[in-house]
């Protein structure tokens, strides 16, 4: 399966937000073609869960793109999500960030869960 420009799925997952409601806003924009996606989830009590792209090796293949939680704990301050996404962007400064505030935790990602 082609995969689609980073670019494209970042314009369709910020529309499809705001036709949910839900507020999501591009912080940082990276390479068109391939630059990673993270997900900076605000859940608009002082915690978040910053999303990142699923490790290629997890990819069932039936789906576009996968997501895992950057770390450990289920939510983390917005200070180390700040920590995180400055240590990825030494690595990948092509990374796309994207903000999301939802009180309900609402994404629209497909996660990839440890069962």
């Amino acid at each position: 399966m082609t995969r689609l420009r980073s670019d494209f799925w970042v314009s369709a997952y910020i529309r499809r937000c705001a036709v949910a409601g839900i507020a999501a806003v591009l912080v940082r924009r990276g390479a068109a073609e391939a630059g990673a996606i993270f997900i900076d989830l605000d859940w608009l009590d002082g915690t978040r869960t910053l999303f990142a792209p699923a490790p290629q090796s997890e990819l069932p293949g039936d789906v576009e793109r996968y997501w895992v939680r950057a770390h450990k704990d289920e939510r983390i301050d917005a200070l180390a999500t700040q920590t995180r996404v400055a240590r990825e962007i030494t690595f990948d400064p092509d990374l796309w960030l994207i903000a999301v505030e939802s009180r309900a935790g609402l994404h629209f990602l497909d996660l990839i869960t440890d069962t």
